[in-house]
């Protein structure tokens, strides 16, 4: 007869749960960071690439425009360490006073002898070895504005029309002197930018038809109302009617996507930016992006402004469940702008938008556009410190 041997009971040990990763863990948001990382570091290759030989002509040194750019890059990185120096609440007592001075900057650059003409247009303001191109910081400035002006009137803008009203009458004015260099680029992606805070901050869907429907017709008031602007619209239908004059642009830009093919000719190898392809440096480097490295590196560069938007949204968004309105705000402000220039931008260069002077995000050449855009990522990453301090403060108190 067997006797029953009794077993060890072995311990028991609890099996690790899967947990979803907490957004709000860390002080920043490591995708948000790798993206604009990523963009910037092609931006500088690819106007390393684009301008050699051009500024090998016009300036003696091949480099010119990149060692611009990287000092560019280096004021850019110091305005956006020290606006993270900067709680939000500052930014939201302070930013009447900041679109004040945005006004001030768009007025001086109509008189004569301040502001300095470039292609029929007066955009820039000379200072020293630079120019300052008030629209791009008019744009920062003007979320900033709506931003605070949501928090303040939120029920206003959800129930009246007088909500809405009272803050396009400001934008109008900035409008209105946008039209007057001309920058009819900056009109859209302000006016889009400001329409889409109002739509998030929730505004009925029934008022904002009305709103995006007469936006709309005012657009193509505007489109038909100058020779010049119908040019462009012709000429975007049809670019090849007149490949040599109105459509030369266009028509170089769309030769070189098509030479690029799949994988691109290699860095370094494209030959629309042999004087070819005006531009190649500034508005249209997406186009010697995309010859250089083939669809495969054009779909890269969409998938990188993809993702950086989608967090930029992630952290209004989580901001908003926080209740920290006005980071929210200003957060999609940056989303909204970010998002609409460098469609417009990409759009333009493969040929399904009329020409526009507008920069590509982080990656054209232009020191106001780069130094801005790092400003309102910086923006966007004191928004995410902020929310992640509170977070972490109610997790504290929980426990």
């Amino acid at each position: 007869m067997k006797l029953p041997i009794a077993l060890p009971q072995l311990p028991r040990v609890a099996l690790p749960q899967w947990q979803r990763p907490d957004p709000l863990a860390r002080p920043f948001d490591p995708w948000l960071l790798l993206a604009a990382v990523t963009l910037l570091v092609t931006g500088f290759l690819m106007i390393t690439s684009a301008s050699m030989e051009v500024a090998g002509v016009r300036n003696g040194s091949p480099f010119h425009f990149t060692q611009r750019h990287l000092a560019f890059i280096g004021i850019g990185m110091a305005a956006a360490l020290l606006t993270c120096r900067f709680p939000m609440v500052f930014w939201q007592r302070t930013g009447h006073w900041w679109l004040m001075a945005a006004l001030v900057l768009l007025v001086a650059v109509l008189i004569p002898g301040i502001g300095r003409e470039v292609n029929g247009s007066i955009r820039w303001i000379r200072v020293g070895p630079v120019n300052i191109q008030p629209s791009e910081i008019a744009k920062v400035c003007m979320i900033l504005y709506i931003a605070a002006y949501l928090v303040r009137r939120i029920d206003e803008v959800r129930t009246q029309w007088s909500g809405f009203i009272k803050p396009m009458v400001v934008v109008g004015l900035f409008i209105g002197l946008l039209i007057f260099e001309p920058d009819f680029g900056a009109v859209v992606v302000l006016t889009g930018t400001v329409l889409g805070m109002i739509f998030l901050s929730g505004m009925r869907l029934g008022q904002f038809l009305v709103v995006i429907l007469g936006s709309l017709a005012m657009v193509a008031l505007m489109a038909v109302s100058q020779p010049y602007r119908m040019q462009r619209l012709v000429t975007f239908l049809d670019p090849w009617a007149d490949p040599f004059g109105s459509g030369y642009q266009l028509s170089q830009a769309q030769i070189a996507f098509g030479r690029g093919e799949i994988f691109g000719l290699g860095l370094g190898n494209s030959v629309q930016k042999l004087f070819y392809l005006p531009e190649a440096h500034t508005d249209f480097v997406f186009s010697v992006l995309a010859e250089e490295l083939g669809l495969v590196g054009a779909l890269i560069m969409v998938a990188l402004f993809a993702l950086l938007v989608v967090r930029v949204f992630y952290v209004g968004r989580r901001a908003e469940r926080l209740g920290r309105f006005y980071g929210a705000y200003v957060a999609y402000g940056v989303g909204i702008l970010i998002a609409g220039q460098a469609l417009i931008n990409m759009g333009v260069n493969v040929g399904v938008l009329p020409t526009k002077g507008l920069t590509l995000p982080l990656v054209s050449y232009g020191g106001s556009s780069l130094v801005m855009a790092l400003v309102m990522l910086a923006l966007v990453s004191r928004i995410h410190y902020e929310s992640h301090r509170q977070h972490k403060a109610q997790r504290e108190g929980a426990s």
